[in-house]
């Protein structure tokens, strides 16, 4: 793939998920990229894919756009980013400027992978943890591997609405409505006794600069994702720890206790791990499930890309003892939308 197939691939993401903005800023990149100069030559020399599910560089980019606007680094470039609407002449004009102007600053930025923590998928994690809460109504150790910066592991702390009723806390400011079909989750309220996450790169959103570069990755004409992700971070207890994932697991599947449910989550993050290790990863998370009792088990809770893209992210459980699997439904990569087909 190209880095001008790349852009027009990434534009055809964004309108799907729902930001006609990033559309634009996607085809007029991809029309407009500036080949001869040093951010041109620096993602010229990326090889391999440079695409969505590889090197990602149209959103390294972007993101570094955003935190130049974010942090009003560029008015300029405000002036054309969302609430404003402007023609791709106008966007392009800013946007090669800031491109121009901000050169150092986003050859630093684009050094690195886009990292999110897009909150809104919490609703699959809360009906998911409800299933496997009625199974084993027992207290939660809850791992979650590529947890970024840890926000979706605070979702005891974030309301479910869905037609009309209402899961979590009656005083959450934090509240996740996605449009939902199919059967409701059950009404059983898991409880979370310990809570822990890994990432390669984990990020501190009590932090101003981490939590700008989460905001930043997001996109500017979705204000909604913008205040969710600042309310999540107001909540957030939990420090996420800097390793493999895999590594980490092996280290921590021995060490939970009995009279506990291990729930283990990912949320659009086992696709990035190298084949080999989602080998490995499933290979021990199996064996522990092996392992597991009635007063000691394991549930493995997954929103994943399974090759349907155009029908969203499977939502998969796992529970040991007994190896049941749960095909739970599937669900929007951005939370918006949840078709449950799990019935009791």
């Amino acid at each position: 793939m190209t880095l001008k197939q790349a852009f027009e691939d990434q534009a055809g993401h964004c309108v799907a998920l729902g930001s006609p903005f990033m559309e634009q800023l996607m085809n007029v990149l991809a029309r407009d990229w500036p080949h001869d100069s040093a951010l041109g030559r620096k993602f010229a020399s990326v090889t391999g894919d440079v695409g969505p599910m590889g090197a990602s560089l149209p959103l390294r980019i972007a993101g570094g756009l955003h935190a130049l606007v974010l942090n009003r680094k560029s008015p300029d470039l405000a002036k054309a980013y969302p609430p404003n609407n402007v023609s791709d002449a106008e966007l392009s004009e800013a946007v090669l400027n800031a491109l121009s102007a901000h050169e150092a600053f986003l050859l630093e930025w684009t050094d690195h992978a886009p990292q999110t923590n897009e909150v809104r998928r919490s609703a699959a994690l809360i009906a998911g943890a409800r299933v496997a809460a009625k199974h084993f109504n027992l207290p939660i150790h809850l791992s979650e591997l590529g947890a970024s910066g840890g926000l979706n592991l605070m979702w005891d702390h974030f309301a479910l609405e869905i037609q009309g009723h209402r899961y979590g806390p009656n005083m959450s400011s934090i509240l996740l409505s996605p449009e939902w079909t199919g059967q409701l989750p059950p009404s059983v309220q898991p409880q979370i006794e310990k809570r822990r996450g890994v990432d390669l790169n984990p990020l501190d959103p009590t932090r101003p600069d981490h939590l700008m570069r989460l905001m930043a990755y997001l996109w500017a004409d979705q204000p909604k994702r913008l205040s969710l992700t600042r309310s999540a971070a107001s909540v957030l207890d939990v420090k996420v720890q800097q390793g493999d994932a895999i590594d980490w697991l092996a280290k921590h599947l021995p060490q939970q206790p009995q009279g506990c449910l291990h729930l283990i989550q990912h949320t659009v993050a086992w696709q990035y791990f190298p084949k080999d290790v989602q080998a490995r990863g499933k290979a021990l998370i199996e064996a522990a499930g092996k392992r597991a009792t009635a007063n000691r088990p394991l549930a493995w809770l997954s929103m994943e890309n399974d090759g349907e893209n155009n029908k969203g992210a499977a939502l998969t459980l796992r529970l040991w003892p007994g190896d049941i699997t749960l095909n739970l439904g599937r669900a929007d990569f951005h939370g918006r939308w949840i078709d449950w087909q799990h019935t009791d």
